[in-house]
């Protein structure tokens, strides 16, 4: 069965990899394969994330573009780019009780504070267009989305339901949002032992090209 896998970035990262920077070196086509069937041709790994910032961590953005090197050298696999906005925000403040002053007494700090604020575009709805338009064309047998993003909810309905598409979950979390456990065909729960079984050589050979290291910061 043609096989389209959608993997929302930033949700992998922040569900399975921030706290394991180990496995940050993962062949995403590979871990697919480990999970799905045998009979799951996968065609396509479509990638959505962003480019970070280096206003935190100045050598984040060469980190991310030595991952994303990595992943060109699987054919199978397009990265798709949403972006990151910031603003500065004002935000209501809130104390825990114990901090809060007595009533009768001024109060020591404002009402608000303003925040800077900053929000990843794109990738969200950049994976449902996505899913929708190679759905609508025909372009596989089979979905699977890696997310626990409930805003994928009506998108993968629409391809299971309206189009009779099966759309299975690739689950970052033991307990997936149930409102995506029921949109979806079928799940897979993503353990520590499938990332580390779908890693990346070190160094990776590129032919005519410098082979790609793991960043140091990474082991």
């Amino acid at each position: 069965m043609r096989t389209i896998v959608y993997v929302d970035g930033f949700n992998l990262y922040f569900r399975l990899l921030q706290k394991r920077p180990a496995l940050k070196w993962l062949n995403i086509k590979t871990l697919a394969e480990r999970v799905l069937n045998p009979t799951n041709q996968i065609t396509a790994v479509r990638y959505y994330t962003a480019r970070v910032s280096g206003r935190l961590d100045p050598h984040g953005p060469g980190r991310q573009q030595v991952y994303l090197d990595a992943l060109a050298t699987v054919p199978e696999i397009s990265v798709h780019m949403g972006m990151f906005l910031s603003s500065e925000k004002f935000a209501g403040l809130v104390h825990p009780p114990e901090f809060r002053p007595v009533a009768s007494l001024p109060r020591p700090w404002p009402d608000v504070v303003k925040v800077l604020k900053v929000e990843e575009k794109g990738s969200d709805v950049n994976l449902a267009c996505h899913l929708l338009l190679d759905a609508f064309q025909g372009n596989f047998d089979v979905a699977a989305v890696l997310s626990n993003d409930s805003d994928l909810v009506e998108p993968i309905r629409i391809v299971t339901e309206v189009l009779r598409k099966p759309v299975g979950l690739l689950s970052p979390v033991n307990n997936p949002n149930p409102e995506l456990s029921r949109a979806s065909r079928f799940i897979r729960r993503l353990s520590v032992s499938d990332l580390a079984a779908s890693q990346f050589p070190d160094p990776l050979a590129r032919p005519g090209q410098p082979d790609l290291a793991k960043p140091t910061t990474w082991v």
